[in-house]
């Protein structure tokens, strides 16, 4: 994990008063959408699909602040939407970093430029830049070209003015292993702090429906990302547990955690989790954790998180593990994800099996086929899009 020290320490901590408070749920990132209006349209994105008077509201200063000290956790993702359109922004970021918490600011850069002088670098703040691939493949994602050649500089300029930044990255339908893996070489040598990435959560008002991976093709494509990267002299930085990056490759067995990352956004307090955006909302966070039926969500409980895999419901599982066994997070960390051999069972047939234990079905997952390129680049980019 690159997260610094710092970070590392603070979040430790918060997580160890609530085990030895007891809590069994408790928060660990607050999902903060101050509103929904963006200056893109990606073609996998779930979060923009809105009538015109809802893309103009937006939350308040005091409503995203009052937001921040309710739910507690100690790092804050402020999402969208493009949080650069809010023109409170700044002092939404000010308010949060003066309480100490860690502010990931999700952006896709457009305005960054522009906007930069409004904040200062701060251990507390990280611009966390959409960048779903290199040049080709982001500006498919993003449904316009031109956007990755005005993200790349920003990136830079944000790096050499002493702030934080990572960058964001969801994987979509059609995507090699190999252009993965040349496009962590390119955010590697920018020198970004860490990658985030994740497989598309599949949104039921995104655009486009066949950009998708489903969770058996996942865990091949990772297994083969992470194979790859085995061999990198330069190793790749992630913004994430070990654990995480084991459970992408299909070595760990998780059950998401939809309470770890809880969305505030101009309608409430969204059940159960970021991803899902039709299950109702609660008035308050207290109502949210205490009133939401977490059991009717999750792989093998709901359909709609079937092929789910994204980092805001499985990271919190994955951190809870680390904890439990701190020697297997160290070795996972120090060898890497294991690329090869059995995975582990899925939720879905754990659930499947437990109900129907004499059907004869092939072992999870079914074999699927992870194209590797053959030549220099060249079509090979052109289908497939997408935050």
């Amino acid at each position: 994990m690159s997260v610094p020290f710092l970070q590392q320490y603070r979040v430790g901590s918060y997580i160890l008063k609530q085990k030895l408070a007891g809590n069994k749920r408790y928060p660990l990132v607050l999902m903060l959408e101050p509103l929904f209006q963006c200056n893109l349209a990606c073609a996998g994105c779930g979060k923009i699909d809105y009538p015109e008077e809802t893309l103009r509201r937006r939350l308040s200063v005091d409503e995203c602040l009052h937001a921040v000290d309710e739910c507690g956790a100690p790092v804050v993702s402020i999402a969208g939407g493009e949080p650069l359109i809010h023109k409170e922004m700044p002092q939404i970021v000010q308010g949060i970093i003066q309480r100490k918490k860690f502010v990931y600011l999700c952006t896709n850069a457009l305005l960054l430029d522009a906007r930069m002088d409004d904040y200062q670098p701060s251990p507390y703040l990280t611009f966390s830049i959409h960048l779903d691939g290199n040049r080709e493949r982001h500006d498919a994602s993003v449904c316009r070209e031109g956007v990755y050649d005005k993200v790349i500089p920003v990136i830079e300029q944000a790096l050499q003015r002493g702030f934080r930044v990572t960058v964001n990255c969801t994987l979509f339908q059609n995507e090699t292993a190999e252009e993965v893996a040349e496009f962590f070489d390119t955010a590697t040598k920018l020198g970004v702090e860490g990658i985030n990435v994740s497989p598309g959560f599949s949104y039921e008002h995104a655009p486009r429906q066949d950009v998708f991976l489903q969770r058996s093709v996942s865990k091949r494509l990772f297994r083969s990302i992470f194979e790859i990267g085995k061999k990198r002299k330069l190793p790749w930085k992630f913004n994430h547990s070990s654990l995480y990056l084991d459970f992408l490759a299909g070595n760990q067995s998780y059950k998401c955690t939809p309470w770890g990352n809880p969305t505030r956004n101009l309608f409430g307090w969204q059940r159960p989790c970021y991803l899902l955006v039709d299950e109702g909302y609660a008035t308050s966070f207290r109502e949210l954790m205490e009133e939401t039926d977490w059991d009717r969500y999750g792989v093998g409980n709901n359909p709609k998180c079937a092929n789910c895999m994204a980092h805001c419901g499985f990271e919190p599982t994955a951190i809870n593990d680390t904890f439990a066994h701190p020697l297997k997070a160290l070795r996972v960390s120090m060898r890497g994800p294991r690329v090869e051999g059995p995975m582990a069972l899925d939720p879905l047939q754990m659930s499947s099996e437990s109900q129907h234990n004499t059907d004869k079905r092939k072992p999870f997952p079914i074999p699927v086929t992870v194209e590797h390129k053959t030549a220099a680049p060249s079509s090979d980019h052109s289908s497939g899009p997408d935050n």
